[in-house]
């Protein structure tokens, strides 16, 4: 239908229909421009962890994935997760994403970050040697301990619970060391305890649990410290876990953690994110010591609020185009279908009103005269004599100069004719009133 109207259109209509049409759709794309999210950065900066740490091996291999999709991660190797938080919240960094764990991050001044994930669990480890007895935290008071380096992960979670239990630098000596650092100083009598924060993987933890020098806190309170901080995680270390051959721990150990995030400041794009939470389930989403499998990565909140991208990767998966194409080809289809959907909703309401609206516009020219036309055949009506005859006559001459000069596309002629027709039947009856012979009274 709107392609008959089109036809009937003068050259003239249809460059001003082109041209309605060329404004509307510059229009909508200069809005589209305006939200829609450029191309992906093709290079991203994360922050990671202690080369010694689990953080630095996992930084690796996000690196490796990535890296099939044509994204490269530069990786900026750090103390840990408070070290890192500090890099995201400084625009001049240049660190794009980074490792937090659980209580590291807190409002207001971390509410310019999301969470895109949760990878996995990172219990609070405090190894002691066999000849001593530990049974709870508070008992490190007045005690050397290990408790990681400045801006690392295990240092921000111990000051959480140290804090709850009365322990400060004032009533215990606290080593800032690095988890390898830590695991020596404890076995050569440096230290009273160490504290590492970090997942069971990590070979200073493994070798701890390992070691029949060393025994593993078991936190007896574990829920009392859940219940009084929203990032904790109770956790159960089973017995033989770790060596069943030797049934490595003896019995089941009671843990606390936290939750290990990879965390992107706000305006991250949402293209890496999905591609980011698919290598993490590459990554993370196998059974492990405290997760199962699947678990991870997860949308669940921990303590900062989560990327709306990432909750609907998580409830949708990845869009038909990135199942199918390379990421990058299926980025740039995914950004042409946003612009054509607003452009299809402008353009299709367009094409099939304009052509309707540009006749009317054309009739409207013809439909004028046509209204001169009908005032001047009442005046004819309405007067019984003939002495307005040269006016009428010069009236209808006029309207039919008038008529001429428009110009009338081929598929409104008739129009035009019917209107001629009009004006002479108004001609003739005029002529024929004023050759009739005077009624005598």
């Amino acid at each position: 239908m709107a392609l008959e109207n089109l036809a009937v259109l003068s050259s003239r209509g249809r460059l001003g229909l082109a041209a309605i049409v060329f404004a509307a759709v510059a229009g909508a794309i200069w809005v589209v421009m305006l939200f829609l999210q450029t191309a992906p950065p093709r290079r991203i900066v994360l922050a990671s962890g202690l080369e010694d740490g689990l953080l630095h091996q996992y930084a690796r291999r996000y690196i490796e994935i990535l890296a099939r999709s044509g994204v490269t991660v530069e990786e900026r190797v750090t103390n840990g997760p408070g070290d890192n938080l500090r890099l995201l919240q400084d625009p001049r960094s240049g660190v794009d994403i980074g490792f937090l764990q659980g209580g590291v991050a807190k409002s207001p001044e971390a509410d310019n970050l999301m969470m895109i994930a949760s990878l996995y669990y990172v219990p609070m480890w405090v190894f002691y040697r066999s000849t001593d007895t530990l049974q709870q935290v508070n008992e490190l008071r007045n005690r050397r301990v290990a408790v990681g380096l400045s801006g690392s992960g295990a240092r921000s979670l111990s000051d959480a619970v140290f804090a709850l239990n009365g322990l400060t630098s004032d009533n215990v000596t606290l080593r800032p060391l690095s988890n390898n650092a830590a695991l020596l100083a404890l076995r050569s009598g440096e230290v009273d305890a160490a504290i590492f924060v970090d997942g069971a993987d990590n070979t200073a933890v493994w070798s701890a649990l390992r070691d029949p020098t060393l025994k593993l806190l078991n936190y007896v309170r574990a829920d009392a410290y859940r219940r009084r901080l929203n990032f904790i995680s109770t956790l159960t270390l089973p017995p033989g876990v770790v060596d069943l051959a030797n049934n490595i721990p003896e019995k089941e150990v009671a843990l606390i953690g936290t939750k290990e995030m990879l965390v992107a400041r706000d305006g991250f794009h949402p293209a890496l994110i999905h591609l980011l939470i698919d290598a993490a389930r590459e990554i993370h989403g196998k059974q492990g010591l405290f997760e199962e499998a699947g678990e991870f990565p997860a949308t669940t909140q921990v303590d900062l609020r989560v990327s709306p991208n990432a909750d609907e990767h998580k409830r949708f998966g990845r869009s038909i185009l990135y199942q199918y194409l390379p990421f990058w080809i299926a980025t740039m289809g995914e950004r042409v279908v946003v612009i054509l959907l607003p452009l299809a909703a402008v353009l299709f309401p367009l094409f099939h009103y304009l052509p309707q609206l540009l006749r009317w516009r054309v009739r409207s020219r013809v439909y004028r005269w046509y209204g001169e036309l009908a005032l001047l055949e009442r005046d004819v009506a309405a007067r019984t004599d003939a002495s307005s005859t040269e006016q009428w006559l010069a009236d209808l001459e006029r309207i039919e100069r008038a008529v001429a000069r428009i110009h009338i596309p081929d598929g409104f002629a008739s129009e035009a004719y019917t209107l001629r027709e009009h004006i002479g039947l108004v001609r003739r009856a005029i002529i024929a009133r004023n050759s009739k012979p005077a009624v005598a009274a």
